[in-house]
């Protein structure tokens, strides 16, 4: 393609609302264009980008044996309330209605419309197992949409679903998808990992998520350098410590403590390290029962392992007004001693390992310190993991590494979902014993559109984008100084670009009557892999100038050699 023949609307600044790299990026380099909020327009260069990454997703779900159809992206409130979802999946949902009044809403996903499709077309085991997928666009409706197009509230997903007669027949999808997945993420040449992760709202049994790294990423990943272990960190376990706990050696005595409620700020005042401390988190259970978690003052709480503990399944923190009910104390200074024997105590694994600690006293403007499990309290109700794993703890996989942690954007997610749909909306099966049963149900996500923003957060530089291979708009751009006032420029670059056409190469030839600098910082910006530039200068040498995007030093190349150079590096 030429450029005088393509839309390029590149910008030097970025509007003040992008706040992510990524969203910056795409917004200067003319890929998307705004709409409303976490609403885009995708523009036909940053649709390049996006029709290829749908290409290597179809190539492996494909190749994986899943089969592509569309369904509709609205649909029908009936569907919904047979699993119970239209009530309880939030605000997220966008709900309409039509003019006859009957409700509808905009998919945020299609778990209820396939099983619908399959409880009416798949009767028997001999039709098993069958697996489909889209490439479609979704909305859900973001509290607070951001970031462009990684928290967009519509934005494209290729989804897929499994239908099986066994939990056996489900785990071998389930593998083969695991392995597509990363065919695709390797086939994009990004840096990724998976992860196990937790079901969440979807459902079901096992899940792994799929990470882009980049530091801009929401989740918090855990993985063993010296083993394949990777999970999320809702996920990760924690263990006990390996020393059991010490006897005391201290009594119990109150610390003046008058400005200082964090745990790091009164260690610091006490002298003595952060791990010391104790910190108590009031929550308020589905039932309504005042409860106190117990962390260790450097440790955060894993909100997905303290909803799994029995009781505590849909939790909330506590209010100020909660916490001076139940201990007559302001938040900042509560502890565990001396409080109510209805008061339910859960404590983390490492803090019921803890002697002579330091928590609050539940006294306004103190503390309390050699705390000791057993003579000043009574044991914890509950001992469970209830924190975040941090660097350094050990792998769970037992073979004796230790976690380390890094940032991921979610990008895929594949759970088994077993039988949660197909039993509440009757998808059954004829077996081979004439009976009928439950389907076993896969469920396996991309976030494609918001793959193009993950991997502009790995690639990129002060220049702009540094696009991997598979994913870039075009894969050379030849650009062509005084296109327009030497015959002998535009000849040769009309000639070059002809050989790079015909040989299959996605070629851009950059013929505009534009300054050299900036037809170079907007073939830089918008991240194309080689750039060859043709100069009148360099022609009466019969020589062009080769540069690879991704931090290549200029070379000097024959002219007459340049398509069977360039085909090489592409190829390599």
């Amino acid at each position: 393609m030429r450029t005088s023949q393509l839309f390029i609307s590149t910008k030097k600044e970025a509007p003040a609302e992008a706040e992510l790299l990524s969203h910056k990026l795409m917004l200067r380099a003319g890929l998307i264009k705004r709409l409303g909020s976490g609403l885009y327009t995708w523009m036909p260069l940053g649709l390049r980008v996006l029709r290829k990454v749908e290409s290597v997703v179809r190539s492996e779900m494909n190749a994986a044996g899943a089969q592509e159809l569309l369904m509709p992206a609205v649909q029908p409130a009936e569907l919904w309330q047979e699993t119970g979802r239209w009530d309880v999946f939030g605000p997220q949902m966008l709900k309409i209605t039509d003019r006859h009044e009957r409700s509808f809403c905009f998919g945020p996903t299609h778990e209820e419309v396939i099983t619908d499709i399959a409880r009416s077309e798949l009767r028997s085991y001999k039709q098993l197992p069958a697996n489909f997928y889209q490439v479609q666009t979704k909305f859900r409706d973001e509290i607070r949409p951001r970031f462009g197009v990684m928290r967009a509230r519509e934005f494209v997903m290729k989804d897929a679903y499994s239908f099986h007669a066994s939990f056996e027949s489900l785990q071998q999808t389930y593998d083969v998808m695991y392995s597509a997945y990363s065919k695709v993420f390797t086939r994009l040449g990004l840096q990724f990992r998976a992860v196990a992760a937790d079901t969440g709202a979807i459902g079901g049994s096992g899940s792994h998520e799929f990470h882009v790294l980049a530091d801009a990423g929401e989740d918090l990943l855990a993985y063993c350098p010296t083993s394949d272990y990777a999970a999320n960190v809702e996920l990760a376990e924690a263990f006990a410590p390996a020393v059991p706990r010490a006897a005391a050696t201290e009594s119990m005595r109150d610390i003046d403590t008058p400005k200082q409620t964090a745990c790091a700020d009164v260690a610091a005042l006490v002298g003595v390290g952060v791990e010391r401390t104790v910190k108590a988190i009031a929550l308020i259970s589905a039932a309504g029962d005042f409860v106190l978690a117990l962390l260790r003052g450097d440790h955060s709480l894993n909100e997905v392992k303290l909803g799994k503990v029995d009781g505590m399944a849909d939790f909330r923190f506590a209010t100020d007004e909660e916490i001076r009910s139940h201990l007559a104390c302001p938040p900042g200074f509560i502890g565990p001693v001396g409080i109510a024997a209805n008061i339910r105590v859960i404590a983390d694994l490492t803090v019921a390992a803890m002697s002579d600690f330091i928590c609050g006293a539940n006294k306004p403007k103190f503390h309390l310190s050699g705390v000791n499990f057993g003579r000043d309290l009574p044991e914890p109700n509950v001992v469970a993991d209830i924190r975040n794993v941090v660097s350094g703890d050990v792998c769970p996989d037992g073979k004796g590494g230790t976690l380390e942690l890094c940032r991921g954007i979610e990008v895929g997610h594949i759970f088994q979902l077993r039988t949660k749909y197909s039993e509440a909306m009757n998808c059954v099966f004829v077996t081979e014993q004439n009976t009928q049963q439950a389907m076993e149900m896969g469920c396996y996500g991309i976030g494609v559109s918001r793959i193009v923003g993950a991997a502009i957060e790995q690639n990129h530089d002060e220049r702009g984008i540094v696009w991997p291979a598979a994913m870039a708009p075009f894969s050379v751009a030849v650009v062509a100084v005084g296109y327009h006032k030497s015959e002998a420029v535009k000849a040769a670059a009309d000639d070059l670009y002809a050989q790079l056409m015909a040989a299959g190469v996605d070629v851009l030839l950059d013929d505009r009557n534009e300054r050299p600098g900036s037809m170079f910082a907007d073939m830089e910006l918008i991240g194309i892999p080689h750039r060859v530039t043709i100069g009148d200068k360099g022609l009466a040498d019969g020589i062009v100038e080769y540069v690879a995007r991704r931090g290549g030093e200029m070379q000097k190349i024959s002219l007459t050699q340049a398509k069977s150079f360039l085909q090489g590096v592409i190829n390599n």
